[in-house]
């Protein structure tokens, strides 16, 4: 699969978002809040992925633009470490990033920290299946 982030990769039903949020499983490392469901999607994408930037944490839609193009940016180049753990079992996942800082942070400790959160969430969830 190559790096790329394609429309059927980006969570945008209402129903899943709403039982993502509330049926959810979620950890921190700060400043991301990672939250994940296992589910069946409509996609053929093993997982699909909401960014999110609260205006109450980030009041300038400048800032929140800026974090949410690191974000994606930092997704799409390491979601293989999540994808090639889902496709050995099939699974599929709706995700959901959310930004929890208040201030714009580099794209080097954005990136570090969305490996450290894909590593996690293979770790746990490699717990779970066993």
């Amino acid at each position: 699969m190559g790096h790329t982030f394609t429309k059927l990769e980006k969570l945008t039903s209402k129903k899943t978002i709403e039982s993502l949020f509330d049926l959810g499983t979620s950890f921190a490392i700060a400043p991301l809040r990672v939250i994940w469901l296992k589910k069946e999607l409509k996609t053929p994408y093993p997982a699909q992925v909401l960014i999110v930037v609260p205006k109450k944490n980030v009041a300038r839609a400048v800032d929140r633009n800026l974090i949410k193009r690191r974000l994606r940016e930092a997704y799409r180049k390491n979601k293989e470490l999540l994808y090639d753990f889902l496709s050995k079992d099939g699974k599929q996942y709706a995700l959901a990033i959310v930004f929890t800082g208040s201030a714009p942070v580099s794209y080097e400790e954005l990136e570090g920290k969305i490996i450290l959160s894909l590593q996690r969430l293979v770790k746990e969830n490699e717990e779970g299946f066993k």
